[in-house]
């Protein structure tokens, strides 16, 4: 039985179905949600000299984004669901790997948008890294509205390990 999921969340609508799948896992087994999405990086061209001032304020405006997704999220969560958020300055593949190493998660919930496997190579696929790097199980939520169940690698944990408390919105330092 699955009592601490994280949820990776993006504002798609493949993350929305991912997020809904993970609502009924969560009441299901009495278990709590960690929502997790990531600040967008800057373009590279944002790096030069002349768009200094272009930077700024385009990582504060991604920094607004990825809050107001979260608060998107959050509202979908019933109360009666526990729920904690992370929101992350690293890139999402990092991100994911560093929740899962900190915090007690007994399945990471994503969506995909069911890319194929020339282009997911070609324009990388965070649900592909998930799959291939994760020690806990992956539920992975197609586009298509099927879902495939995939364990790459699972650890052991103690039953008496308490889940992590609640909190409101946070940024997780990079």
């Amino acid at each position: 039985m699955f009592r601490n999921i994280l949820v990776s969340v993006d504002g798609s609508d493949h993350a929305q179905r991912a997020l809904d799948e993970a609502i009924d896992i969560a009441r299901a087994g009495r278990g709590r949600l960690t929502l997790l999405t990531a600040v967008n990086q800057p373009p590279a061209w944002a790096a030069s000299s002349i768009a200094t001032g272009a930077a700024a304020l385009s990582a504060l405006d991604l920094e607004r984004e990825a809050v107001q997704v979260m608060r998107q999220a959050v509202s979908r969560v019933p109360d009666d669901v526990p729920v904690t958020t992370l929101i992350s300055r690293r890139p999402i593949r990092s991100a994911l790997m560093k929740a899962i190493e900190c915090g007690e998660y007994d399945v990471l919930i994503m969506g995909s948008r069911g890319r194929r496997a020339l282009t997911a190579s070609l324009l990388g696929s965070v649900s592909h890294y998930a799959l291939n790097h994760s020690p806990i199980p992956v539920l992975i939520v197609h586009a298509d509205g099927t879902e495939e169940r995939r364990s790459p690698a699972t650890r052991e944990r103690s039953s008496q390990d308490p889940p992590p408390e609640p909190s409101g919105p946070a940024i997780v330092p990079a």
